[in-house]
């Protein structure tokens, strides 16, 4: 007998009293998916490729603001070899403003990986640098009907408190017990549409702060809402601690020309470019910025260089890191010595660099 085709998109008929159907769980899960979901590009394919960077861009990322970065990212680079051909440099710039580069970085490695070929076993995708079990689980499961199921944040919520689990959700335990309730409730005949239905009723629906409980079809099995525990759970045992960092960055006007260089080791933003950067342990003023070693060691000998405080205490959060910047111009003559470790560039060039968010504040400022 011929092997019918797999479709994701085409769902069943179904009837909460038939035997061979879902729970309760999965027959209101998917019947309010089917009249709420959201029409996304990545929804209209199968193609593992596509999927898995639609994964990779919503990592941290709204749904919203990813949506024009996967259309612009897939006309550019619409298959593994063309991204596994493209300099790492225009993979980044594609990438810039989404932050979390590394995301970038690691496309761009398992793409060369691949010889061209997608891999079509789990082990294969989960395997591809990057890629841990949530992406491997929604790449497998949408585009070859494999029944792996997600479990993101959104899972993590609507299970915690769906099943009232009260086990910290950051904790090898509470992952494991989240992990073993949507293996039981996931519906094996239909992996993709279970997955799609859960990740967006996390989203719209159970959200972390008011969640819509008046209108939710689970409401009446849901164990958090019986015993008031819904704004409680899921629970973590441990907040991320942030540290604060200073930055003064430096604009130089060099008549046509401005100077930038690339960060590299072991930071945030490696491999991008940004200006010409000073940091210090704590906040400084302009005058003890113009005396430090630092920015004296980079102006040459005999220019005198005229400074200009542009941008003062941007405030930009990253997930484990605030960051403070103040940004100043220097203006010097166009044949300047100054800077001279650091690349320089026509202004009108800048767009052409893959820059962090931050200093794309400034620029557009």
């Amino acid at each position: 007998m011929r092997q019918k085709k797999y479709n994701p998109f085409q769902t069943e008929v179904i009837s909460e009293d038939d035997n061979f159907q879902f729970s309760t769980f999965n027959f209101q899960l998917i019947k309010w998916y089917n009249e709420n979901k959201r029409e996304l590009p990545w929804r209209e394919t199968t193609d593992p490729y596509k999927i898995w960077i639609s994964e990779i861009i919503l990592q941290q990322t709204r749904v919203n603001q990813g949506y024009d970065y996967f259309l612009r990212f897939i006309k550019r680079f619409p298959d593994v070899q063309t991204l596994a051909n493209a300099d790492e440099d225009e993979v980044m710039k594609y990438w810039q403003g989404l932050g979390y580069y590394s995301r970038a970085r690691n496309l761009h490695a398992a793409a060369k990986s691949m010889n061209g070929v997608f891999p079509d076993t789990y082990e294969g995708v989960i395997n591809l640098k990057g890629v841990g079990e949530y992406t491997a689980a929604a790449i497998c499961s949408i585009s070859y009907g494999m029944p792996y199921p997600v479990v993101d944040g959104n899972v993590f919520r609507v299970i915690s408190r769906y099943m009232g689990v009260e086990t910290p959700i950051d904790s090898g335990r509470g992952k494991k017990e989240i992990t073993e309730w949507a293996n039981r409730l996931m519906d094996k005949k239909q992996p993709a549409l279970f997955n799609q239905a859960i990740m967006d009723f996390g989203a719209l629906l159970c959200t972390p702060k008011s969640p819509d409980c008046t209108n939710c079809p689970l409401a009446n099995r849901c164990v958090a809402l019986a015993v008031g525990l819904v704004n409680k759970l899921p629970i973590k045992q441990h907040k991320t601690k942030t540290t604060n960092r200073y930055f003064n960055y430096l604009y130089v006007n060099a008549g046509e020309y401005t100077f930038i260089h690339k960060r590299t080791g072991n930071d945030i933003w490696r491999n991008l470019f940004e200006l010409p950067l000073i940091e210090t342990s704590e906040p400084v003023t302009e005058e003890n910025l113009i005396a430090s070693t630092e920015f004296r060691n980079l102006i040459a000998e005999g220019e005198s260089p005229v400074i200009k405080l542009s941008l003062k205490s941007v405030k930009h959060v990253l997930s484990h890191r605030v960051i403070y910047a103040n940004f100043y111009e220097v203006t010097l003559p166009e044949t300047t010595r100054s800077f001279s470790t650091y690349k320089r560039i026509k202004k009108e060039d800048m767009d052409q660099y893959a820059i962090s968010r931050l200093v794309q504040i400034f620029l557009e400022s």
